[in-house]
């Protein structure tokens, strides 16, 4: 709750000193702080809470609850919510804090195992560390290890996920003297409350339907429910892991993946063409007419490119299996937004390690990450209206709309 504004400052610590309150020093730390956010707020919407005024560009929509940790103690502060846009007050919270220190400890540990470079002393030195210990090492990665592991091990009670988007990132790493590539397995989905959730994180050596289908089964061991479309690339063991772990659940072909693979098909002279001919299918505004476009478009490609008329043709449902669901869900399935805009936030904190010294530490940063941005969507408004899930919903309880692009169910433990 905000600080209370009906009576003066003098008056509240007169007030406060009376009631010989034994937490003076963590109140007046706390209401110091929420009127300097307010004031700040208010400054945003360009007039006082409450306040009418032709100048107001904004306006209030509540508090979130952060945590702040002082030298009086742990002090549960209000912060404002705008109506538009977000405010956050970077001048007294740290941003991203388990990243920055996840970070931290990976270069560190990298350092200190010998197997920097040049560019990592370099990186030491921008991260502001002069001298770090062995002990001061271990210390850091011990916490972020025991919140990461937490993260990655709770219990996945907001179901049911009704969407699912899973993907890989392949990182370096250190092994027996020398250097591999590795696969981080990445899931995210969308609860029952309409937020977007990242589900699970593991590190594998291959990118194989075994390393899958066990990510998988931990994520319905943990809780995973209700999974109605898996958006994904086309790697087979992938999809073979889908069929067998999440039986009943369609399958939708990642829109950015595939084109990627289709213009490999065309003369780079003709892949912008090529690009926007192929996105026109997906702006259709009816189910009919997003198979029409997308008959039309393979017409349309078969003189001149009869290779990509080919490939197009045979991805028919894998890529239209999104017209099944309501047409509110279409941008956010096939466009992939969660997980796409993850990696690049993965990728933009890993590039900077480069080589990660051991398979742990991968996790230890990624964890980190992935555990941020899960508060920041929690904080975020709905990524889909509840009653669109709702009908999306439809198909699992009743079995009424046609099942679109069923998936294997070959695979074996």
């Amino acid at each position: 709750m905000a600080a209370d504004t009906s009576v003066t400052p003098a008056q509240w610590l007169a007030k406060q000193i009376e009631t010989d309150d034994p937490d003076l020093l963590r109140s007046m730390v706390k209401t110091m702080a929420e009127a300097l956010m307010s004031a700040e707020a208010d400054n945003l919407c360009g007039a006082a809470y409450g306040q009418r005024s032709n100048e107001r560009t904004n306006s209030r929509n509540g508090y979130r609850s952060r945590e702040w940790d002082t030298r009086a103690g742990t002090i549960e502060l209000a912060i404002p919510k705008l109506r538009s846009g977000s405010y956050y007050p970077d001048w007294l919270l740290e941003r991203r804090r388990r990243a920055e220190q996840a970070l931290i400890s990976v270069v560190a540990t990298s350092y200190l195992l010998g197997v920097s470079t040049r560019r990592v002393d370099k990186l030491v030195e921008q991260l502001g560390i002069k001298h770090i210990s062995k002990s001061q090492v271990s210390a850091m990665a011990k916490v972020l290890d025991e919140q990461v592991e937490a993260f990655r091990t709770r219990a996945l009670d907001a179901g049911p996920y009704t969407f699912v988007w899973l993907d890989a990132l392949t990182q370096k790493v250190r092994e027996g003297g020398r250097t591999i590539n590795v696969h981080a397995l990445v899931a995210t989905g969308v609860n029952a409350n309409g937020q977007r959730e990242v589900l699970g994180l593991d590190v594998t050596s291959a990118e194989d339907g075994a390393g899958w289908l066990a990510f998988l089964r931990g994520l319905v061991a943990r809780g995973l429910s209700g999974v109605q479309l898996v958006t994904s690339d086309a790697h087979r063991g992938l999809v073979e892991a889908i069929g067998a772990a999440l039986p009943g659940a369609a399958w939708q072909r990642c829109r950015t993946h595939y084109l990627r693979n289709l213009l490999t098909c065309v003369p780079k002279s003709a892949q912008p063409w090529v690009a926007t001919l192929v996105r026109t299918i997906f702006d259709q505004p009816a189910a009919e007419q997003v198979r029409a476009q997308h008959t039309w478009v393979i017409d349309a490609l078969e003189a001149k490119y009869p290779a990509a008329c080919e490939h197009l043709d045979a991805a028919r449902e894998d890529l239209l299996a999104f017209a099944a669901f309501p047409r509110e869900t279409w941008r956010q399935i096939w466009s992939n937004n969660p997980q796409e805009r993850l990696n690049k936030e993965i990728r933009r904190r890993t590039d900077v390690v480069g080589i990660f010294p051991d398979r742990p530490s991968i996790i230890r940063l990624v964890g980190a990450v992935l555990a941020e941005q899960t508060d920041e969507w929690t904080e975020a408004r709905r990524y889909m209206g509840l009653d669109v899930l709702a009908k999306a919903r439809v198909r699992l309880i009743t079995g009424d709309a046609p099942t679109q692009n069923p998936l294997p169910q070959t695979l074996t433990a």
